[in-house]
């Protein structure tokens, strides 16, 4: 899988998702301060990481701030993005299979390395969403074109 990761800081966890994505055999695409090495604003790593995943570039995104609310906010404002702030596996899991979320987003201020690992691992086990929620899923992407 293509996933591209972005983070507003060279926090040690953003490092650790890269890595362990990596060891898993995923084509990473490192972004914002990843990339740079310097702070960057957090609405700039959050736009740049979901346009990979809206443009195709990407099969999924990961984004990293603080909170993780910030990149979590900004990354939903782009069409076609379902970013989820996800604090353990379960709700990522979740994500996948009730919302067909497309991007995760963590806290670097939360989220020890074992559990970063586990979210990320959890969020990309689920293939494609439940059945039953295909309609809510519609339901949601039709919102943004109001």
């Amino acid at each position: 899988m293509r996933i591209a990761v972005g983070s507003d800081d060279v926090y040690h966890v953003a490092r650790v998702v890269v890595e362990h994505l990596r060891s898993r055999g995923h084509e990473v695409e490192e972004l914002g301060a990843l990339r740079s090495g310097r702070l960057e604003p957090w609405p700039n790593v959050a736009w740049e990481v979901a346009r990979r995943v809206m443009e195709g570039l990407a099969d999924y995104g990961i984004v990293i701030c603080y909170t993780g609310t910030g990149v979590s906010i900004a990354a939903n404002k782009v069409r076609g993005i379902r970013c989820a702030l996800c604090p353990d596996a379960e709700t990522a899991r979740g994500a996948r299979r009730w919302n067909d979320a497309n991007m995760l987003a963590l806290s670097a201020r939360l989220t020890s390395d074992e559990v970063a690992k586990e979210i990320v691992d959890a969020f990309l086990s689920i293939e494609k969403p439940d059945e039953s929620e295909l309609e809510n899923i519609r339901k949601i992407m039709e919102m943004e074109k109001l």
